[in-house]
């Protein structure tokens, strides 16, 4: 499978770039807040990839973290969410802004997303809300000194 694609914008799409790798174009899907990030074409970029083989298709999904790539993964163990409606969800609210209105039961935040109506909203404030936690921006640090208090 194809983890991550290094190399020149080609070109843009609707909700895709053309990604140059050693004049090879691989066509990436990303979300509007991902292709919002990516430079001119010509430049270089890096996106970590989500590889979907279908049997009457590959298509390649490109996030600019491996975390926004987590939650594409996560977004999509939701019933009723597929890859379509995951992207559009983090085009709307970035990761941390996500991991928060799960944490906060916040449906009419992740309602914002365009083709996420209230019940979609629920169930996936819902289904994440134990989930959620895991992929919260958490300082290392903290982490090493909340066990040493446990510890004591």
């Amino acid at each position: 499978m194809i983890g991550k694609l290094k190399g020149l914008i080609d070109s843009y799409g609707e909700d895709f770039v053309i990604l140059d790798i050693g004049g090879v174009g691989y066509q990436v899907h990303c979300s509007a807040r991902t292709l919002q990030t990516l430079p001119s074409p010509g430049e270089a970029a890096v996106l970590s990839i989500e590889t979907y083989v279908r049997e009457d298709q590959i298509k390649l999904f490109g996030f600019k973290s491996d975390v926004e790539r987590e939650w594409f993964r996560l977004l999509q163990t939701v019933q009723g969410v597929g890859a379509k409606v995951a992207l559009a969800v983090l085009g709307t609210l970035p990761p941390a802004e996500l991991a928060n209105a799960i944490a906060l039961r916040d449906k009419a935040a992740v309602a914002r997303t365009p083709g996420v109506g209230p019940k979609v909203a629920e169930r996936i404030v819902t289904e994440l809300k134990d989930k959620a936690p895991a992929f919260a921006n958490v300082d290392p640090a903290v982490v090493s000194l909340t066990g040493a208090i446990d510890e004591a």
